[in-house]
């Protein structure tokens, strides 16, 4: 059994390891709070400019290089995670989702390349040899111009068939419990499916929907990956707090445990000095 100052140190050093794990709780609940409502402020935007894509590329697609459909034999995946740890299997899940697609293309004798945006993914990625270009240290700050330059970087790969497709991978966020691997094709840009109505509306463009489409397919990139680094930093935020939440009840249920141990070796201690004064008492008496 360990002395009792041995687990009176550990009961010293996993109480401090609880008040960091809570405080790191109460920092990712209020940043949670502010990337949520940018995440769900933007939503609606990115889902009305989906919206009105849908009615312009319907019949004006043709032509447009972005969104060129040619046979896929190279594809580039932009992988998405945090900059920083310490929030359960967040980054892991997106990563692990990258690498099952990276094998999956391999095995159809695609070529694969990264662009890997966050600290994470690019640590991940490093040795395999495959990341054309990383940003990293940006998720903690990220702009609309940070999304631009990625969906730049990307567009030039696609536009001189450096890439024949290009595709997202993040983690996205559904709820304060649940980040979902998801990916999606950014490269070429596809038309909504028509929903066949009875009586459809029509719409007059100024100017043509194809002048309208070359000026606005740049912007939709640009809203794709600024709206998967918002989810992305909203997931992050909500995993650190649950990650956080039971790491502190962890660390209290081991406080327990080692009062508990405490206690059985104090009374051993307390038992075994007894006996000594209780074995002298009757020595002295012999």
């Amino acid at each position: 059994m360990p002395g009792l100052k041995e687990v009176k140190n550990k009961i010293e050093g996993v109480s401090k390891t609880s008040q960091i794990t809570k405080a790191m709780n109460m920092v990712a609940s209020a940043k949670l709070r502010g990337a949520q409502q940018r995440m769900e402020a933007f939503r609606p935007y990115a889902a009305k400019f989906a919206g009105a894509m849908q009615k312009l590329s319907g019949g004006a697609g043709a032509g447009q290089p972005l969104m060129a459909v040619r046979e896929v034999q190279s594809v580039e995946l932009i992988v998405i995670s945090s900059d920083r740890g310490l929030c359960g299997s967040f980054n892991a899940n997106a990563i692990s989702k990258a690498e099952k697609l990276i094998a999956q293309y391999e095995r159809e004798g695609k070529k694969v390349t990264l662009v890997t945006v966050g600290n994470k993914a690019t640590r991940a990625f490093k040795r395999s040899g495959k990341i054309r270009r990383s940003f990293t240290d940006i998720m903690g700050t990220f702009q609309m111009f940070n999304a631009r330059e990625i969906a730049e970087e990307v567009a030039e790969q696609f536009l001189s068939k450096a890439a024949d497709q290009v595709e997202l991978v993040y983690a996205r966020f559904k709820s304060l419990s649940a980040q979902i691997p998801t990916q999606e094709t950014l490269l070429p840009i596809r038309p909504a499916e028509q929903q066949n109505e009875a009586n459809p509306t029509e719409y007059l463009f100024e100017p043509s929907p194809a002048e309208i489409l070359e000026n606005l397919l740049p912007l939709y990139l640009h809203v794709q990956v600024f709206h998967a680094m918002l989810e992305v930093g909203a997931g992050e935020q909500a995993a650190r707090m649950t990650a956080m939440d039971n790491a502190t009840t962890a660390c209290g249920d081991m406080i327990r445990e080692l009062k508990q141990l405490y206690n059985k070796a104090r009374q051993a201690a307390i038992t075994g000095d007894l006996m000594d004064i209780v074995g002298g008492a009757e020595a002295l008496k012999g």
